[in-house]
């Protein structure tokens, strides 16, 4: 890993969620190499503990929880203190891939909860905080399956879809209050978050199609680096865009 180490977060304090691993983990090196306060917060403990070794001698403080719990936002809120001048929204989890005809009601709302509702919940929390500041800028994680629906299950798929309505929401109602809210859609990106394919119809509606079209498996540095580029002053012209980071999938 090879961070920038321009400073262009240097006084600021941004709020990371799903930082123990993958893009979350990338976004919040990045953030802490360039000088920013990191507030990090994952399911797993081992992991910010990792991560916190990881950056030893820089600025992060860890929370451990459900980010779709209560209870881990009030928490987050106090780690993070008065000021809060960035959101990524990354924690995300998948579905399996199941079809609308085979989706049950708990992987739904695990998946809604988890992938929206969180997302939707954290920003209101800062948003407060932000406005108060006239300055604030939030970048939530979507995905190609919010661009398209022959990426994953319906209830990946629709939370993805609705994440984009979401950002673009808080875009146009507190973009004059001098919030900037974005979302980055990556394409296949190496985690080690799990996809299993529980359903033998969606492997055969969908695994010819992945196979065919989808570009190479990106990096989590490199998402992070969108991801970074949206929450720092860098990209302080744009407010409600949709970034694919996706090797040009979206383009096919």
């Amino acid at each position: 890993m090879s961070p920038s180490s321009t400073g262009r977060f240097a006084g600021k304090t941004i709020i990371v969620t799903g930082a123990g691993s993958g893009i979350g983990r990338a976004t919040a090196h990045r953030i802490a190499h360039e000088g920013g306060r990191v507030v990090a917060t994952d399911v797993v403990e081992e992991r910010l503990d990792a991560l916190t070794t990881e950056l030893a001698g820089l600025d992060v403080a860890t929370v451990a929880g459900d980010v779709s719990s209560t209870e881990t936002i009030d928490a987050l809120l106090d780690a993070a203190g008065d000021r809060i001048d960035g959101l990524a929204n990354i924690a995300g989890i998948m579905d399996g891939f199941l079809p609308p005809s085979e989706v049950d009601d708990a992987t739904w709302d695990r998946v809604f909860a988890v992938n929206l509702t969180a997302p939707m919940r954290l920003t209101r929390a800062v948003l407060p905080r932000m406005i108060e500041a006239g300055a604030g800028a939030i970048v939530t994680v979507s995905s190609e399956a919010g661009l398209r629906g022959s990426a994953a299950g319906t209830a990946y798929t629709s939370s993805k879809h609705a994440v984009i309505g979401f950002t673009k929401s808080v875009a146009f109602f507190h973009g004059p209050q001098g919030i900037r809210a974005n979302a980055v859609a990556p394409g296949a990106v190496a985690t080690n978050i799990e996809a299993p394919m529980r359903s033998a119809y969606a492997g055969s509606r969908i695994g010819p199609i992945l196979q065919t079209i989808v570009p190479p498996v990106a990096q989590a540095e490199q998402l992070a680096a969108a991801i970074t580029w949206l929450l720092s002053d860098d990209s302080a012209n744009v407010n409600g865009a949709i970034l694919p980071s996706d090797g040009g999938w979206s383009a096919i």
